[in-house]
Order: C-alpha cells, then structure tokens, then sequence
C-alpha cells in the first residue's frame, strides 16, 4: 500500500473533525458576537443559522461534483473556500462579512461524504468498514472539541476573533493534508443536475429556517407555517423532477429504496439527539441550585470541560467499537443497538440528575449511542449504492442529520425557554428539562422499532474473519464470528 493510499484514513479523520468542529466553535459566542457588533439577539444568531441554510445548499452539490469529478479537487475547493471564509470571518467587524465568511465555511459540511467516497476508493473492504466507522465518530469528537476549545479561549473574556484565526490554521493544516491524497477520476458519468439542486436547496432552506426561527417568530405563526408548507410543496417537486431528469442529482430508486430511507430517518435521530443531549445538559449543570432548587451552577467552561467533554472525547475509543460492532454483527444491529443506548442514557437524564457522576454518565451514553449510530449510517449506505452514488447518499444522509440537528436545537430552547421561573434571570424549570430528556428517550424507542422493523437482514460479507481481524483499524481481538455488512 502507497504512503499517498495510507494517509487517507488520517487526513478522512481530519477534515470530518473539522466540519463539526467548524459548526460548534461560535454557538456559545454568539452573545459576545452580539455585544461585541452592536447589533440584536436575532441578528446575532444568523452566524449560526446562515451556516446552517448555507450547507443544506452546498452539501449535495458538492457530495454530487466529488462522484463526477474525483473527491480530491472538490476536496481540494472546499477547503480553499472555507480557508478564505475563516480569514474573512477573522478580520472583519462588519455583520454582513462575518455571514458571508460563515456560509464560505458551510461548504465545509461537503467534505464528510466527500471523504467517506474517499475511503471507498482507497481502502480495501476488510478495512473499509472500520475506517468509516472512526471517520463517522470525528464528527461526535469534533463537535466536543470545538465546544471545550470554544470554552478555554473565551474563559476570561477572550475576543471571538481567535476563534476564526483558529479554524484558519486548522482549515490550512486540512488543505496540506488532501493536497497528499491519491488523485483518482470521477466514479460517475453525466453532468450536475443544477434544477435539481436549485430545488432541494431551496426545499431545505424553507425547511430548517422556521426550525431554527420558530422560537422567535413564534410556533403558530404565518412564516413557521407558510415556510414549512413551502417546503414539502418544494421538496414534493424536486422528488418529481428528479423522476423525469436524464441525470437526477438524487436518483429515483434512491429516495423510495428502504435502507436508504431508514438510514436517513435514522441520521435526523442521530442529529436531534446530539445537540439535545448537548445543549440540555449544558443549559441544566448552567443553572444556580440556590435559584431554581436544581442544577449545579456550572461555568460555561466547567459546562463543556466536566459535564460535555467525556461523552465526546469518548468517541475516539467508541468510534472504533462501533466499527467492530457493524463488522460483527452488521449496520442494523448496530443501529438498534445506538439508539436503544440512546434510550438508556436519555431515561437516566431524566430520572436522575441531581449528582455530577449522574449527568457524566448520561450524556456519556447518548454521546456514545450516536458515535455507535453515525460508525453504522456510511456502511448501510455504501451497502446499498453504487460507487458513483457514493457522495450524493452520504450527502443526503448528513442533510437529514443536520435537519436533525436544527430540530433537536429549536425543540431544546422552546422547552427551556418557556414558563420559567419568575425572577430577575428568567431560568427553566426542572420539569422542562425531565420533558426533553423524557422525550428524547421516546424518540430512541421508536427508531429501534423502525430500524428492527424496516432494515432487512444484512447480507454476508465477501471477506473473512481474518481479513477483518487483520484490520489495522479494528484491530486484532474481538471478532470471533463471520462479519456482516
């Protein structure tokens, strides 16, 4: 095997880290961003959510340009891209260029499909499915890392700015690190469906915005409404158009083939349960107990270093697990098995959080059930693609993560945010936060039904146990049975 072929699992690792690192480093400096630009509450948070409506345009664009040109070069674009938008972001004071710095960095999110079809490439199969595995839990490790660094720089009143001269050098790092990367032709054939993309993005914008508005435009109003019936109307023509495209950016088979769907219904639970896991644990140890007769009155920093940082610091030894649990037993055992850990460590939130050691290893469960999720997604996908579909199914599938996400974001702070306790700082009450937790755990149940349910048996893998017990990134132990796809 080639040095150039043997740096494609670090540099894969790399640059997923980077994605969810890029997305949570300004979510706890938005206030300071706001104070700091002399603009409102509602203004500030388009830092957030222009990145959010930017990368659900980008994503399948570029998933779908690396199956028709080579993932290296769009690699290679992106991170030019999200290099110029770190630097912008980095030395203006001006909102406008801020957000136009932040949805230059959205284009960041392409690079998570990009270099799972990457590894597909690269890798032989005994190797493939631990390797996505570990690339998959970067994301859960990255969006932790971003947080905690988030935490230190700003400890002490710190200047947002670092933050982008940070993601700058990080983003300069990741450009050196593909630029090494093999150069292989493009897996697929045809042109890039622009109507296609035109409508999904504009189905997707018109779906995550009122989710992540919907608090301050209110629930029940006429744009939460009206956008989101906008969207399904958009969203039911893309699925038509697409039918009738001689090269559809999403192929009809896959939005009707059931792994793929599951998968994706998977990945919005996956989504929803790490930024409620994330921000309800944090809003929770935040909350002074001399006040509201609950909480821990934790610092951010404290926040993100006690309560956050083990769950998602974990992933570096339970990405890998999670790699030899789908080798074991296959991408749908695995997936129940996540989201009935999920269950678990949402219950406990709920029924017992009044000791540090509680909440650490609660938020440790789910965190660990969505590395296990996200190590299962890339191996059911690519089991049921073909190779030149290989960045348009990861890239739908992150979509569907994202839209997760946002959902999991807007449900976490109408909760905490109404019927609060009267006083000079408004605080939630301990019942909103057992509702969260309880509801979260609801929610596991019922994606361990659809998965049992809906995925099909796995079919046997075409290599043996030795092959996979030889992986270099399972390592040598463990596996006594025939592996499953």
């Amino acid at each position: 095997m080639s040095l150039r072929t043997r740096l494609a699992l670090p540099v894969a690792c790399y640059v997923v880290l980077l994605v969810s690192a890029l997305q949570t480093l300004v979510v706890p400096v938005v206030a300071d961003i706001q104070r700091h630009l002399g603009v409102s509450a509602s203004s500030a948070s388009w830092v957030v959510t222009a990145n959010l409506l930017a990368a659900a345009v980008l994503t399948p664009m570029l998933g779908r340009l690396g199956d028709l040109y080579g993932r290296r070069p769009v690699m290679l674009g992106v991170l030019a891209v999200v290099l110029l938008g770190s630097v912008l972001a980095a030395t203006t004071s001006s909102l406008p260029l801020l957000l136009a710095g932040r949805v230059a960095q959205a284009a960041s999110f392409g690079l998570f499909p990009l270099a799972i079809g990457m590894l597909r490439e690269e890798l032989p199969p005994q190797r493939l499915t631990g390797a996505m595995a570990v690339v998959s839990g970067m994301l859960s490790v990255g969006a932790g890392f971003g947080l905690v660094v988030t935490g230190l720089l700003m400890r002490h009143g710190g200047d947002y700015h670092q933050l982008f001269w940070l993601s700058t050098a990080l983003t300069a790092v990741g450009l050196a690190g593909v630029w090494l990367l093999p150069r292989r032709a493009g897996a697929a054939t045809g042109r890039l469906d622009w109507t296609g993309a035109v409508l999904l993005g504009l189905g997707l914008v018109l779906l995550i915005l009122p989710l992540e508005e919907g608090n301050g435009w209110g629930w029940g109003s006429f744009r939460v409404i009206g956008s989101l019936a906008a969207a399904v109307v958009v969203l039911a023509a893309f699925v038509l158009f697409e039918r009738r495209a001689a090269h559809p950016l999403v192929s009809p088979r896959m939005l009707r083939h059931r792994p793929i769907v599951v998968a994706n219904a998977a990945g919005l639970f996956l989504g929803f349960s790490m930024f409620a896991v994330f921000l309800a644990t944090s809003a929770l140890v935040q909350t002074p107990p001399a006040v509201a007769g609950y909480g821990f009155g934790a610092s951010v920093l404290a926040a993100s270093l006690v309560y956050l940082l083990p769950g998602t610091a974990g992933g570096v030894i339970t990405a890998p697990l999670g790699g030899r649990l789908v080798a074991r037993f296959g991408a749908k055992a695995t997936l129940v098995i996540a989201a009935v850990l999920a269950g678990a460590g949402f219950a406990m939130l709920a029924l017992l959080h009044t000791a540090t050691w509680q909440v650490i290893v609660g938020a440790l469960a789910v965190n660990s059930a969505v590395t296990f999720g996200y190590a299962a997604l890339p191996a059911l996908l690519i089991a049921n693609v073909e190779p030149a579909e290989t960045g348009i199914a990861n890239s739908v599938n992150s979509i569907a993560r994202s839209v997760g996400m946002s959902l999991g974001t807007a449900f976490v702070v109408t909760m905490v945010t109404r019927n609060p306790i009267p006083g000079p700082v408004p605080l939630p009450r301990e019942a909103q936060f057992v509702t969260i937790f309880a509801v979260g755990a609801a929610l596991a149940v019922l994606a361990a039904v659809v998965v049992a349910w809906a995925l099909p048996r796995p079919r046997p893998a075409t290599f043996t146990v030795e092959e996979v017990e030889a992986d270099e990134v399972l390592g040598a132990a463990g596996l006594d049975v025939p592996a499953h796809r």
